[in-house]
């Protein structure tokens, strides 16, 4: 009975181990370089996934996030975000669930900015901007004959997860959190 009075304690400090051991803060280069390549992988699946990105207000591209758990789970990523073509900051992407998961997965993402509202709520509020649990994000499907020319979407923020390796099943309570990092 001992042991189950500390178990709670014992998940907490996995998954806070987990978490901390996928979190190594890369340089702005590596950012930009891993960045540019995740864009272009998503360019080739996506059609019209160049001119949607053209016509957002911004976008966040995480290039690696690494995703793993065990009934307790976390992922980490790190990203930039964009405006046009350009680089305006770095964020982090950690994330911390509980509840019926397994797996390990490694995916690419990137967030489009669809209003001005929605990217200035993202960059005003202190450096972090952490989502619901009933999700604020739409995650855009698509499949490859689908061009996103004529796409319109009514969400403030649209997220495309791509190049997607491993093998992730959960259903869980799960609260993600962005923050602005400093790389060198």
């Amino acid at each position: 009975m001992k042991i189950l009075k500390y178990l709670p304690l014992l998940l907490v400090m996995l998954l806070a181990f987990s978490t901390a051991s996928m979190a190594t803060v890369n340089s702005a280069n590596e950012i930009e370089k891993d960045s540019n390549d995740a864009l272009k992988t998503f360019y080739s699946d996506v059609n019209g996934g160049k001119k949607y990105l053209e016509r957002a207000k911004a976008y966040l591209v995480f290039p690696d996030i690494k995703e793993a758990g065990f009934f307790v789970g976390g992922k980490y990523g790190e990203g930039v975000l964009r405006v046009g073509n350009t680089s305006k900051a770095y964020f982090s992407i950690t994330s911390a669930s509980v509840g019926f998961q397994m797996g390990v997965q490694k995916y690419s993402m990137v967030i489009a900015f669809t209003s001005d509202a929605a990217l200035n709520k993202f960059l005003l509020d202190d450096d972090e901007w952490e989502t619901d649990i009933d999700g604020k994000i739409a995650i855009a499907e698509w499949n490859s004959k689908e061009e996103f020319d004529d796409a319109d979407f009514d969400d403030d923020m649209v997220g495309f997860v791509f190049d997607s390796t491993g093998m992730m099943g959960n259903f869980s309570f799960e609260g993600t959190k962005f923050k602005r990092i400093r790389p060198d």
